[in-house]
């Protein structure tokens, strides 16, 4: 960037961290809203910490919001009225219609909304939809997704109606690879074990999504939150009508959520520069608002299949 851009993140949770990493390292002045563990971030990173909302919007070029989904509409909608930039993380919203709310209220504004789906930069899922991009497979006929570790310690994470839930917050990522990979949804299948009790799951939760998109291919993804101490792991497998891709982190244990340290830069730092030279040079980043509504709306689909046990056409 010709200046050094103003970020102002809001939420200091588990990818706080690598947000606030990735920025300093792409020379971005970042604030950090005053939230729970925010000033010990704040002191790791020697970065300013702001009291005020609204202080740290007017302070910022880009508002950066990485806190619960629940929050989302309203922070973002926020900054957008003052007419800042915004980058949200994943889900975009608890629900397609809120999330379709904020895209019509940046593009309205003139504002860049980037939705941060971490995975799309992920090397090994990169290179899968470059291959599929170049035909290496064929015509894409099947997806095999899994993605199963501890479930996360934050209580809002568990319930549903609180934006939390595992299909939406976890297994989202895959969702939104299938898309990506296999193009629009046109019915979806889901089942939970256990299902939530007034919308609360349990500590220990798998869920099961099934996609037939409008190609014809067909997405099975699962998920899973488990015990303490259970590895992270995520595995992807693509069918083709000549060939099949495959990766499985397994074989090059992740660093928690991310990749191993050797395996090369931070997919989020990947992420964020992506999102900042779209913004300076006016291009469009590896994913649109559209993609966030598309995922959630996916989403919003399993959640009806749950409740209804059958599938959902859209």
């Amino acid at each position: 960037m010709t200046t050094k851009l103003r970020v102002g993140l809001i939420g200091a949770g588990g990818i706080a961290a690598p947000h606030v990493e990735a920025l300093l390292a792409l020379s971005a002045e970042v604030r950090i809203l005053r939230r729970t563990a925010a000033t010990a971030l704040a002191e790791m990173y020697d970065v300013e910490i702001v009291d005020d909302l609204d202080a740290l919007i007017d302070a910022s070029d880009v508002v950066d919001i990485i806190s619960p989904t629940a929050t989302h509409p309203e922070l973002a909608l926020r900054a957008i009225a003052r007419g800042r930039h915004v980058i949200c993380e994943k889900p975009l919203a608890a629900t397609a219609e809120d999330a379709a709310v904020i895209v019509r209220a940046a593009a309205d504004a003139g504002v860049r909304l980037f939705p941060a789906h971490v995975v799309r930069y992920f090397p090994d899922y990169r290179g899968i939809k470059q291959w599929v991009g170049d035909g290496m497979i064929g015509d894409v006929t099947e997806l095999v997704l899994s993605r199963v570790g501890a479930g996360p310690d934050a209580a809002w994470f568990f319930d549903e109606n609180a934006g939390g839930g595992l299909i939406r917050d976890l297994m989202i990522h895959d969702i939104d690879q299938a898309i990506w990979l296999a193009g629009p949804v046109a019915s979806v299948s889901a089942v939970q074990d256990p299902p939530s009790s007034a919308g609360v799951l349990p500590r220990v939760v798998t869920a099961d999504v099934v996609l037939t998109h409008r190609s014809g291919a067909v997405s099975r993804i699962h998920g899973g939150w488990l015990g303490p101490g259970t590895p992270f792991r995520t595995t992807i497998e693509v069918i083709g009508s000549t060939g099949r891709l495959r990766h499985d982190s397994a074989e090059a244990p992740p660093d928690g959520y991310l990749p191993p340290a050797d395996a090369g830069e931070s997919p989020y730092l990947t992420q964020l520069r992506d999102f900042l030279t779209a913004l300076e040079d006016g291009t469009d980043a590896r994913i649109l608002p559209a993609d966030a509504v598309d995922a959630v709306t996916v989403v919003d689909a399993a959640y009806r299949s749950l409740a209804t046990r059958a599938p959902v056409p859209l």
